[in-house]
């Protein structure tokens, strides 16, 4: 079942850890759609597409694991957005920010089967840690210690204002932005994200960046209090830590989203707010019209570390 209430206790908790307030990247469960039952499929009709390969990254995606996660696939297109990314299942590959896991559960068992590595980069915690936010990691880290066999070791680090470098220097092939970077800029610490992803990648190592795309033409507000980050911005913070950019993709583009909601992004599935941040939801709040958006618009960028 969708996790609605959860994800906006992580949000709640990312506001507190990042400057109080700001708004920040929502990470929610959306129950996959039940498969028909077996007794109304006629011995007459086609058989379906065969598995994928084992090991591949549409075996991963396909997963029975991801029972819970499936149902946002529609907007997110892990396959197709990790292929542009170009991954490869030997990488050693850092996620940033993974919240709860939604892109773990692909990533961790791709790479375990191939040969690479996962290195998830959580929030920062320590002695006075948000309470919630110190559940989040908890949560993340025992869904994903209890089955080894599947997800394989999953390395855990950190992210935040004081976190040290993300991995060693020049070792990592790959370090992903999912849906993070408005909460880095409300927190003062986007500058500091591509900094400490340029370090940990080896010559050319690959940054992948999925974000809510803002519309262009007005200024860049510097807190991202909407959510919503300008694509240009997006570039000029990646060049300014020595990156090139590589291409652009429409993947995750949404064109209904007109980026003007009463909540900011946290308007859209999969948040759903019906009040302010921090404020109890309002059940007078008409949800349809966000409803029919679907989740946000988003750019879709790869950069390179130079070789």
């Amino acid at each position: 079942m969708a996790d609605r209430s959860w994800n906006r206790e992580i949000s709640a908790s990312r506001r507190r850890l990042l400057l109080g307030g700001a708004a920040v990247a929502g990470l929610t469960l959306i129950s996959a759609c039940g498969r028909r039952d077996e007794a109304e499929t006629s011995s007459d009709e086609p058989a379906g597409p065969p598995p994928a390969p084992e090991g591949s990254l549409e075996w991963a995606v396909a997963g029975p694991w991801r029972v819970h996660d499936r149902g946002r696939d529609q907007w997110r297109h892990p396959v197709e957005t990790l292929t542009f990314f170009g991954i490869e299942p030997d990488m050693r590959v850092i996620e940033m920010w993974p919240g709860v896991g939604w892109y773990t559960e692909i990533l961790a068992p791709y790479l375990a089967r191939g040969g690479g590595q996962l290195i998830a980069a959580g929030f920062e915690t320590g002695p006075d840690a948000d309470p919630s936010l110190i559940q989040v990691m908890a949560r993340f880290e025992g869904r994903f210690a209890a089955d080894r066999r599947l997800y394989g070791d999953v390395q855990i680090t950190a992210f935040g204002p004081t976190s040290g470098p993300l991995a060693p220097t020049g070792t990592v092939d790959m370090v992903l932005f999912l849906r993070s970077l408005h909460a880095w800029m409300a927190a003062g610490i986007a500058e500091k994200a591509f900094a400490d992803a340029y370090a940990a990648l080896k010559p050319g190592g690959v940054l992948g960046v999925e974000q809510h795309r803002g519309a262009s033409g007005a200024d860049q507000d510097p807190a991202a209090a909407t959510g919503y980050v300008q694509e240009a911005f997006v570039k000029q913070l990646a060049a300014e830590a020595g990156f090139v950019f590589v291409a652009a993709s429409e993947i995750n583009a949404n064109p209904e989203d007109t980026k003007d909601h009463p909540f900011g992004v946290d308007t859209l599935p999969p948040n759903g707010l019906t009040a302010p941040p921090g404020e109890p939801a309002d059940p007078e709040f008409d949800r349809s019209r966000y409803d029919a958006i679907g989740e946000s618009d988003r750019m879709t960028l790869k950069f390179r570390k130079p070789e």
